[in-house]
């Protein structure tokens, strides 16, 4: 940043301690303004800034300080925010930018409100999550803030030149800048920050008062000192904090104190379960915080993460891999595990952040789960009425299997819950689901759109239907099954061509009898699942792009290991098979009710074809490969009955037209698939995935064939359903790399 302009000409910071000196110091070192002057209520610490370099400038007067500033930073304790601003009001320019470092912001917007008479659009209220058991002048460190967050809350009509103005400069010490609500942070800070120091102020002084206060603090271990350190904070800053924040420090308080009184009465009582249930919950929230709770925690943030896939062309694909555990049966395992009496452990489960989403919010609902490790999960079931109220809503991650069969679990379950996503997920429609289980008295509202967030009113009863869906969709049928198991008589789902029958096959292992008559499944209410053991097979939507890869790309020849082969599923197989790929079934195996198999796969001449209609549901989640497949093959490949593919994600069909554009193959988009003359050449170029996994993949398959490099965007949520694709693409010849976090 030193050799560019800088952002700020003249940037007063009132309150020389360890945040605001830690500003003005980074600022400087920086060059992210002209002039840094500070002021302090102790003219010797202003002066001794100057001395040690934190700033250029030491301002005797406050008028001194602000005048001509045109970035006003108030570093003060919160409870002196009024009396500070009372005293610059008549020296603040109009267009200066007044911002904050405080802990909480409710107050400082009060404040400024009671000064000025308005919330200027000039006023970005900001707080550094930064810090250090040190104070004073003499602790600044410029480099405090580097790879830290810092939180702003700017109004709505908050002026956009300033906010941009005030974020680079965080963003040029280093820090991530992230935007949220007043009140938002509010309740966030009271939660992660302000209510763990209470409690350490509050155990220490307790420990302090014991007759053997002595030993307990000479012979405390490591965590007890690691925990303890923020005690040594300064007493007066957080005063001041736990009274301006009140509302929101009760609220978290009251909570804390009734699950503390929960583990209190778990001990007196000898009820292990309870502490396991508690403490494994916890164990694997920390584990995974920044994965599963990054929708709805300011610590991290998905749709913030750039990952783009950058391919250089060409190459061939060989080797012997197992890809990871196939999606939908790891959701359904935890689903049904936790409904059924007794320990299920789980083989092969995906450690993907959509199945660790639903993980966790079985947790979040009272079920004790241990794991996952290496693919090893063990559920204690609770029984299909045991599942208890989620404190909050249940963050299920990208994943629309997760939340269509949830809302068919949650809308026979005596208490409320809401189901939210990803900013993907967010865009996908929900009505299909919602509409036929208020047929079945469920009550559940959705946004604009029928889609999430679903709020699911508990207590209501449900009466089984038949339902002819419209739409091939496993998901759809799935969620009605799963409904049907708590509904009063028989609950009957029709389909109008053959999709992925999972549910019913893991339900008959749990010993749920499903009745199948040709196209139509049925299940009656009121029975009761029993714990089994699992092995979950590798994921056929995973292994189809190392099929097409291995059959595209010149010289390749790869095995890939104990891939499922459920009938409903193999359309990728039959269709490639079609298509004139050479591929190798190999040591056929029923495991758990759901048959394996290995695949070998070897280059071939492909050749286009007339998709038939009745593979389609059978390969509904691997088309956009088999799209590149056909670009690949010779002649003409068409699609039709593929409407599904409009509503995955993205519009797959037309996402991948404009991907496949981009890199100037031509196609044609019909209402309900497209048609693709074989044979063109792939080019490089960018392409734009919009965030589905799928298209990201596809085209990192697509690099095999091109002539050029390829860059694709927002690749985040590949890790959603297929960690490590990157290195095992890596390992079988392809040639990628990733720009950003992944």
């Amino acid at each position: 940043m030193a050799d560019n302009q800088p952002l700020f000409q003249r940037v007063a910071v009132i309150g020389l301690g360890l945040i605001g000196g830690s500003l003005a110091s980074a600022i400087r070192s920086h060059n992210l303004a002209r002039v840094v002057v500070g002021f302090d209520q102790k003219p010797e610490d202003a002066a001794l800034g100057v001395d040690l370099g934190v700033i250029d400038q030491a301002a005797t007067t406050l008028e001194q300080a602000v005048r001509g500033s045109d970035l006003v930073v108030l570093a003060v304790p919160v409870r002196a925010t009024r009396v500070v601003l009372e005293q610059i009001r008549p020296w603040l320019a109009s267009d200066a930018v007044l911002t904050d470092v405080g802990s909480t912001k409710s107050s400082f917007v009060a404040d400024v409100k009671a000064v000025f008479g308005n919330l200027s659009p000039r006023v970005i209220p900001g707080h550094p999550i930064a810090g250090s058991e040190k104070s004073g002048i003499r602790a600044a460190n410029p480099d405090l803030f580097a790879n830290h967050k810092v939180i702003l809350t700017p109004a709505d009509d908050a002026d956009a030149a300033a906010l941009s103005g005030l974020t680079a400069l965080w963003e040029g010490t280093g820090a991530t800048v992230l935007t949220m609500s007043v009140a938002y942070h509010d309740e966030v800070l009271a939660a992660t920050s302000h209510l763990p120091h209470l409690i350490a102020f509050s155990l220490v002084d307790t420990l302090a008062g014991e007759d053997e206060n002595m030993d307990i603090f000479r012979y405390a271990a490591g965590g007890f000192r690691d925990f303890t350190r923020i005690a040594a904070s300064d007493p007066v800053m957080w005063h001041d904090i736990f009274l301006s924040n009140r509302d929101a420090v009760l609220r978290v308080i009251d909570h804390f104190t009734q699950d503390l009184d929960q583990l209190r009465a778990a001990i007196a009582n000898g009820d292990g379960a309870t502490l396991l249930r508690v403490f494994s919950r916890a164990k694997a929230a920390r584990e995974h915080f920044s994965k599963m709770l990054s929708g709805q925690a300011y610590v991290t943030n998905n749709t913030d993460k750039q990952v783009i896939f950058s391919m250089q062309p060409g190459g061939s694909v060989r080797g012997d891999i197992r890809v990871p555990g196939d999606k939908s049966m790891s959701h359904r395992s935890i689903m049904l595990g936790a409904l059924a009496e007794g320990i299920t452990e789980v083989k092969g489960f995906l450690e993907g952040e959509d199945s660790l989403a639903t993980l966790q919010a079985f947790r979040d609902m009272g079920v004790t789960i241990e794991g996952p490790e290496d693919g090893f999960v063990r559920i204690h079931g609770v029984g299909m009425h045991g599942l208890q109220a989620p404190r909050g809503p249940l963050y299920l991650g990208n994943s629309g299997t997760a939340m269509r069969l949830f809302s068919g679990l949650l809308a026979a379950q005596p208490f409320d819950s809401e189901l939210t996503g990803d900013a993907s997920l967010s865009k996908r429609p929900m009505g299909r689901v919602a509409d036929p289980l208020r047929a079945m008295g469920a009550v559940i509202d959705t946004a604009e759109g029928g889609r999430p967030p679903l709020r699911i009113r508990g207590g209501n009863p449900l009466t089984g239907i038949h339902y002819e869906m419209p739409v091939a969709s496993a998901q759809v049928k799935s969620c009605l099954l799963l409904a049907g198991l708590y509904a009063e008589g028989v609950t009957s789902v029709t389909e109008p061509a053959p999709t992925r029958d999972h549910t019913e096959r893991m339900l008959e292992g749990f010993g749920y009898h499903v009745h199948r008559d040709g196209a139509t499944a049925s299940v009656t209410g009121g029975g009761k699942l029993t714990a089994c053991a699992i092995d979950v097979p590798a994921d056929i939507s995973s292994a189809a792009f190392f099929l097409v890869a291995a059959s595209i790309a010149p010289d390749s020849d790869l095995t890939l290991r104990h891939v499922g082969m459920n009938p409903t599923r193999v359309g990728v197989i039959n269709i490639l098979r079609q298509m004139g790929a050479n591929i190798e079934v190999l040591e056929e195996r029923v495991i758990g009710g759901e048959p394996v198999a290995d695949l070998r796969v070897r280059s071939a001449e492909l050749r286009g074809i007339d998709i038939p209609e009745d593979q389609v549901p059978l390969a509904i989640d691997e088309f956009p490969v088999l799209f590149i497949a056909a670009t690949c093959a010779k002649g003409r490949t068409v699609l039709r009955g593929a409407e599904e593919l409009r509503v995955k994600e993205s519009d797959r069909i037309q996402v991948m037209a404009d991907g496949l554009a981009a890199l100037g193959v031509e196609t044609t988009v019909t209402p309900d698939g497209i048609v693709i003359e074989g044979g063109q050449t792939i080019g490089g170029g960018t392409v734009e995935s919009h965030e589905d996994h799928r298209i990201s993949m596809s085209f990192a398959v697509a690099s095999l064939r091109a002539t050029g490099p390829i860059r694709i965007n927002d690749c985040a949520n590949v890790a959603t359903s297929f960690p490590g694709f990157v290195d095992l693409a890596k390992q079988t010849g392809i040639q990628i790399s990733t720009e950003g976090e992944f």
